[in-house]
């Protein structure tokens, strides 16, 4: 197996011996998987077992087609690469199956060597950098509101309150129709009010009081309220990790941060075989620069949020977390925007996938560290 890759130069005083094909495929970050003329699998390295979230034992001798769907276009690629001879590279293709969530991946296809019926794959995730840019974007997307939240609360609320208090005078002295107009005027008004109120929830003034958080209390209370109001028309399915160490935050801050996510989520789920799926894991490797060349954060703990609804229209995706954007007729396009921001606050990274049928919102916090919430006298 792959034996093309294993022909290695004898080692020389000068020249350390090099480590045989399977050795340096194992130590590669990237996914890589061989399969033979009819799509078994012969050969997967550890990123791969980790990637379709099954061992090598049972990845190995099994057909392709129980890990990706038949009509996935990585099959397609196979096809291409068998016909030409050479390699061959997709971009930005989605690769979901029963054991692995959805994924956007460039597939890089190549035949093992010269007479070899193996094709290897090797995938790769959009890249880190790309996913801290947009985590950028969202958060200069919470400063605008920021901004805007300190000036609307300052020239907004004031003569608000003035007119909703003049139409309660008019109310005493004018018939029954008179009266459904000021009361409409009040109750706009009261509209309005609650609008910058939420708007306000950005100010950056107030420091967050972090503390030790488990992640799985807060998703309980978020599912609770969810199941009782907002979600109860879909099934709630919860893969957690129960050995996941705690969060550092706050509390309230985060529980408001998923409960806009799984609302958003039973919103986008369809009102018949609605499913939201809440999965915690501890992923290695995450890690985000520090502002100030302080060092990198380590973001291990990986929270996400799935639907299955009809998706994210792709006119919309790269400005999903601004203030105002929405897909709902009535929504305000504020609740992404503060998940961004209180996420940003965190130290930490939100990010999405979307497709037909599947959504997932993925976010990354740090560990809870009892000696910095000592040196930040949080506690």
């Amino acid at each position: 197996m792959l034996s093309s890759l294993r022909r290695q130069r004898p080692a020389t005083a000068s020249s350390p011996r090099i480590p045989e094909a399977t050795a340096l495929l194992s130590a590669l970050p990237d996914p890589v998987i061989a399969l033979d003329r009819d799509n078994v699998v012969r050969f997967v390295n550890p990123a791969a077992e980790q990637f379709f979230g099954t061992s090598a034992a049972g990845l190995s001798g099994h057909p392709f087609s129980e890990m990706v769907p038949p009509q996935s276009p990585v099959f397609g690629l196979l096809e291409a690469v068998r016909r030409s001879g050479g390699s061959i590279a997709e971009y930005d293709v989605p690769l979901e199956g029963p054991r692995f969530p959805s994924r956007s991946v460039t597939i890089q296809g190549a035949p093992a060597g010269e007479g070899s019926d193996l094709v290897v794959l090797s995938l790769h995730e959009r890249s880190m950098a790309d996913k801290m840019d947009r985590q950028l974007t969202h958060r200069n997307a919470a400063r605008s509101v920021t901004a805007m939240a300190a000036m609307l609360a300052h020239e907004v609320k004031n003569p608000l309150s003035g007119i909703r208090g003049a139409a309660q005078l008019l109310e005493q002295d004018v018939d029954e129709a008179g009266r459904e107009l000021t009361q409409l005027i009040c109750d706009e008004t009261d509209r309005i009010v609650a609008l910058v109120d939420r708007m306000e929830a950005f100010s950056e003034h107030a420091p967050i009081s972090r503390t030790e958080v488990n992640i799985h209390e807060v998703l309980d209370r978020v599912r609770k309220i969810g199941q009782s109001g907002f979600a109860r028309h879909v099934r709630l399915t919860e893969e957690y990790d129960p050995s996941l160490p705690p969060v550092h935050g706050d509390r309230d801050l985060l529980l408001q941060a998923f409960l806009n996510l799984v609302k958003n989520a039973a919103e986008a789920a369809p009102e018949t075989g609605g499913e939201i799926i809440l999965t915690t894991a501890y992923r290695h490797g995450l890690r985000l620069a520090v502002p100030g060349g302080e060092g990198r954060r380590h973001l291990p703990l990986m929270v996400a949020v799935a639907d299955n609804g009809s998706g994210i229209p792709d006119d919309l995706k790269a400005h999903l977390f601004d203030p105002f954007v929405t897909t709902k007729r009535n929504g305000t396009g504020l609740g992404l925007a503060l998940v961004a921001k209180v996420i940003g606050d965190h130290g930490g990274v939100i990010e999405f996938d979307s497709q037909s049928r599947r959504t997932v919102f993925r976010v990354f916090l740090p560990l809870f560290t009892p000696a910095e919430v000592v040196q930040n006298g949080n506690g």
